[in-house]
């Protein structure tokens, strides 16, 4: 691993309250088959999908997202006034300009002139949005701040490719952090990019790569995976990474309460079980519920174990995962 890895030394950072949102289209395996004109059983013996929730052609991201805010500000009973900071890192931006932030303060209930601003770091934008969210509260440059993730994935897969398409859910989730009382904080982070696999995991257009002027077809709008290779590359990567994440922490597997992971694809919650070694009782998995929600994947798992009562208090949490770039990152919070 790079020597120059970022690393964290006790960043206190407390959670006060995550929300979520989903597109009112929830949609069974069976029901998928149906309408992709595929046999009985079809989609779930490729995704590993029980059902997912994908937005009507109408369903705006931005709103999504709002609607995910407001549900932490309601669990957490926060008043919108205090929120100084709204951090946006979905995967997917709601259009080149101007930021999504921008789009969902917009549909969102906080007052007028509240700052936003995105953070992109594909799937793993919660990760990396809560350590840099921590890095802002700590220089007491805010003091409460609201994450979002939304992104509607099926606006972009490619229906004719089952091994990419049906791995995606659409959603939206917020967590809400500040600085606290330091009880609550960041052990360690650590987060690689190896930027020589970007092709492995894209989408080519909506950017000056591929646009009108420079050249472009309708399918570079598509998400595009080369997953057994992806795979190859992300499974000794992934566990190196823990690794290292343990040595600057002083902490061991067995230390580590419960893991959130994204929730990648059925092959992926597989290989964090056995090839890691997790046990599946300490591990986060809503896969078969919500699929790949991209960005959103990390908090919304977050949401479902603090719902469920399985956030551990006062013990380490890992948040893990990796995304497009190739871009690998894990984080040890104790809750």
């Amino acid at each position: 691993m790079p020597a120059h890895s970022s690393s964290t030394a006790y960043l206190p950072l407390a959670l006060l309250a995550t929300g979520k949102a989903l597109p009112g289209q929830r949609i069974t395996a069976d029901e998928l088959d149906l309408r992709l004109g595929r046999p009985s059983g079809y989609s779930l013996a490729q995704s590993g999908i029980q059902s997912r929730h994908l937005a009507h052609a109408q369903d705006d991201q931005a709103w999504l997202a709002a609607q995910a805010l407001h549900d932490a500000l309601r669990q957490g009973n926060i008043a919108p006034g205090s929120i100084d900071l709204l951090i946006s890192a979905s995967a997917i931006p709601v259009q080149a300009l101007p930021c999504s932030a921008a789009h969902v303060l917009a549909q969102a209930r906080l007052p007028a002139g509240t700052p936003g601003f995105d953070i992109n770091a594909s799937c793993l934008g919660f990760i990396t949005a809560l350590h840099t969210a921590a890095a802002l509260l700590n220089s007491s440059t805010y003091r409460r701040i609201a994450i979002v993730c939304a992104d509607l994935a099926s606006r972009g897969v490619n229906w004719q490719d089952p091994k990419s398409s049906l791995i995606f859910g659409d959603g939206a989730a917020c967590a809400i952090v500040e600085k606290g009382n330091g009880v609550q904080r960041l052990l360690g982070f650590r987060q690689h990019t190896y930027s020589n696999h970007t092709a492995l995991c894209e989408i080519r257009a909506g950017g000056t790569r591929r646009n009108p002027r420079s050249g472009m077809d309708d399918t570079d709008f598509l998400f595009r995976m080369q997953g057994t290779r992806l795979f190859r590359q992300t499974a000794p990567l992934i566990q190196a990474l823990l690794q290292e994440l343990f040595e600057a922490t002083r902490l061991t597997l067995d230390d580590i309460a419960l893991v959130i992971p994204h929730q990648a694809s059925h092959l992926g919650m597989s290989h964090m079980r056995e090839r890691l070694g997790i046990d599946g009782g300490k591990l986060i998995d809503i896969y078969a519920t919500h699929g790949n929600q991209v960005a959103a994947s990390l908090p919304t798992a977050l949401h479902e174990a603090r719902q469920t009562g399985r956030l551990p208090q006062g013990e380490p949490t890992a948040l893990i995962g990796t995304g497009a770039g190739l871009t690998l990152a894990a984080l040890a919070w104790q809750l």
